[in-house]
């Protein structure tokens, strides 16, 4: 039984997302027992645990460092996501030797039936995602494959830098 757990979609995100464009570190900020800085790339802080005791997983890869410089955005376009699962307590064995949380994030499976493409674009951030079907269709209409890209920059560096120089004249 896990007695500690937290689902989140994406509608669950946008949901969460106080401000500003939607994002599961936004979204992880306002769930109980968890603590955001923006200080050291954004870090996350769970029950009292440090950073480097949580697991972040994708699709069952190891991500060591999730979010972007001051805690602004997670690197998972909340677009690909299927579901985010956070175990806070009382989460398996499997998951290793981490005391403080485990985060299993999924990404969903690319569109079989139509060529669909999504820009945005922000004042802090841009991206794009672009999902075909691949090959042979059923007699649903469905592809066997799709192809599923997204891509997505941060534009905080160039901000700061904008920011931080002097300026010369009048």
């Amino acid at each position: 039984v896990n007695t500690a757990v937290v689902s989140l979609n994406p509608k669950n995100i946008e949901t969460f997302s106080a401000g500003g464009d939607p994002d599961l570190m936004k979204a992880l900020a306002v769930l109980p027992g968890v603590v955001t800085t923006g200080d050291q790339g954004g870090q996350l802080y769970i029950r009292g645990g440090a950073p480097i005791q949580n697991l972040v997983l994708l699709d069952g890869m190891i991500i060591y460092n999730p979010f972007h410089s001051i805690g602004f955005f997670s690197v998972f376009d909340t677009d690909v996501l299927q579901d985010a699962k956070v175990y806070t307590a009382g989460f398996g064995a499997q998951y290793g030797s981490r005391n403080s949380s485990v985060m299993d994030i999924t990404t969903r499976d690319g569109n079989r039936s139509e060529l669909k493409a999504k820009g945005y674009a922000s004042t802090y951030m841009s991206k794009l995602l672009v999902e075909a079907p691949i090959g042979k269709r059923d007699e649903n209409g469905l592809a066997n494959n799709s192809l599923f890209l997204s891509g997505k920059t941060s534009y905080l560096r160039q901000a700061a830098e904008t920011r931080s120089r002097p300026h010369h004249g009048q």
